[in-house]
């Protein structure tokens, strides 16, 4: 491929220039008076290098092959973008290049040999998932799914907390609801859980524990409620991440350190590597020696853990368990959670091997102002109640198109609308529309090929610039899983679904059947229906690395 040459070509001038490893990126330029494709680099190089980066790109300009890269030009314009024009036959070979890597387009080996441990969603199995899990899960997956397209060995893990405060106040109030259950009087501890799904499961436990709940001793009874309600939620909990499409590689619960003795021995480590001080009768870590603002406490002065002890175990247990790097999406609240956790495996001799991505807070909005679901959970909107209304797809998306760490207003209108003002819906319009093509010309979308002398008739600029922006697919996925960046697969997904709709409208036959695909002329049809399956592919690719379905028909298609 022409722009994955020019490309690695790039990278390869970069680093013999100094500037090490760069990410290379290469866009469509919004004036085609300014070429076919632009680069950035020296702008960026110049930052690095301490250099004019107009004399910089000058430089790179001058080393690039042009023939090595299908280029016909490579022009300096402005502070030092570089604008490249591709060579015609160049350009339309791209399509074939497409067509031949088919589910392998996009992909790469960036990563390989590398691996990583992305661990997501973890919620405490205290109640049901709320939309801002179900962004977490989605923007977790995505990001897998990036670093996977790019040859990570990747697993997903989700944490269980199973121990601790919170577990104790779930029994706590399920025995009250169970208890209310059967006609007692009792009441939610403080700091406890009122959701109505502890009412419907104090029904569920009545009807299979009820006897021999009712004979055990206040303790004993606790500790079965626990195990029963940690059990039952957590199997909610995998119901409605696998609805929403998000799996699992392995599961990781706080029990597990403890019953491992992980605790213990994190703590001797430390204390080995002279990280760890005794004052008030508590032991602290030395956390601001790597980079926190002060020092953490690990063991209280009563004898028992903080959570920051079994958090560094189960890290460091990430590390002996072979992975190179872990990243981790967090809730909000933990935002300043990241320093510390940091400093402690930096401690450890881990420096580099966390990465932390922060997910705020979703408000679910209708008709402008928030909505509210049921009350079954609470005062919160769950996961499930999301997706049954807007679809599987459509959730899913809308939590990818943003950043997770920006505040998320949640468009219920919008994600109801099933017109192209919906994204998900505008980028699904687009795959359909060109499955259309192969259904009306009686051809399987897979079957199409196409000569270079067909191809050389894909000369209209709507059709060079399409083509242009198909192979921009690769690069863009090698850009967002560095940055760990769903959204900027999506916006790129909407900008070629744009081109593809203006595309496909110019060549309805009743308007300008000289831009038809199904033309009359055998090459040039062949030619149209190469570019249509090409576009088929990306569409097809972009959308199952994000999760989602790439529908053959769409109502609105059909309509058409």
């Amino acid at each position: 491929m022409a722009t994955e040459q020019l490309r690695a070509q790039l990278a390869a001038i970069a680093h013999e220039l100094g500037a090490g490893d760069v990410a290379v990126v290469l866009e469509t330029p919004r004036n085609p008076e300014h070429g076919d494709v632009a680069s950035n680099l020296a702008l960026v190089l110049a930052k690095r290098l301490r250099r004019n980066p107009r004399q910089l790109g000058e430089e790179i300009a001058a080393r690039i092959d042009l023939a090595a890269t299908g280029l016909e030009s490579a022009e300096i314009a402005g502070p030092g973008f570089i604008n490249f024009r591709l060579a015609g036959a160049s350009l339309q070979s791209q399509v074939t290049g497409i067509l031949a890597a088919d589910r392998g387009y996009g992909r790469s080996q960036t990563g390989a040999g590398r691996r990583v441990l992305v661990e997501f969603v973890s919620a405490n199995p205290t109640g049901p998932l709320h939309v801002a899990h179900g962004r977490g899960a989605a923007l977790g997956d995505g990001i897998a799914a990036l670093l996977e397209w790019t040859g990570h060995a990747v697993a997903r893990e989700f944490y269980v907390n199973d121990a601790g405060v919170q577990i104790d106040r779930l029994a706590e109030s399920l025995e009250a609801r169970w208890r209310q259950q059967r006609g007692e009087a009792a009441s939610i501890p403080e700091g406890g859980y009122h959701g109505d799904y502890l009412i419907d499961l104090a029904r569920v436990v009545d009807a299979d524990l009820g006897p021999e709940l009712a004979t055990l001793a206040s303790e004993a009874r606790r500790r079965t409620l626990r195990d029963y309600a940690v059990e039952r939620l957590r199997q909610e909990q995998d119901a409605d991440l696998r609805e929403f499409g998000v799996h699992f590689d392995s599961y990781f619960s706080e029990s597990e350190l403890y019953a491992a003795g992980l605790l213990t021995e994190t703590r001797q480590e430390l204390r080995t590597r002279g990280l760890t001080y005794e004052q008030e009768g508590a032991v602290w870590l030395r956390t601001a020696a790597f980079g926190d603002d002060k020092d953490r406490v690990l063991v209280k002065s009563d004898g028992t853990f903080t959570y920051f002890l079994p958090d560094i175990a189960y890290h460091r247990d990430k590390a002996r368990r072979g992975f190179d790097h872990a990243i981790n999406v967090w809730g909000a609240d933990h935002h300043g959670y990241v320093p510390r956790m940091k400093a402690a495996l930096a401690a450890l001799g881990l420096p580099d091997f966390l990465d932390v991505e922060i997910v705020q807070m979703v408000r679910i909005m209708r008709g402008g102002v928030e909505a509210k679901f049921s009350k079954r959970a609470g005062d919160f909107v769950t996961l499930r109640e999301l997706f049954e209304e807007t679809g599987r797809d459509v959730a899913r998306y809308f939590f990818l198109m943003r950043r997770g760490d920006t505040q998320m207003l949640f468009d219920l209108d919008l994600a109801l609308d099933q017109s192209e003002k919906n994204p998900v819906y505008k980028v699904q319009y687009a795959h359909a529309r060109m499955m259309s093509i192969f259904r009306k010309g009686g051809v399987g979308a897979d079957a199409v090929v196409a000569t270079a002398a067909e191809l050389a008739r894909l000369t209209h600029e709507l059709e060079r610039d399409l083509i242009k922006q198909l192979t921009l697919f690769p690069g863009v996925v090698e850009r967002a899983a560095e940055a760990r960046a769903p959204h900027v697969v999506c916006d790129y997904l909407e900008q070629t679904a744009g081109m593809v709709n203006s595309w496909y409208h110019a060549g309805n036959p009743n308007r300008n059947p000289a831009l038809a695909v199904l033309a009359q002329d055998p090459a040039t049809r062949s030619a149209r229906l190469a570019l249509a399956r090409a576009t088929r592919v990306v569409l097809r690719n972009g959308l199952e690395l994000l999760g989602l379905s790439a529908p053959e028909r769409m109502q609105r298609e059909d309509s058409e």
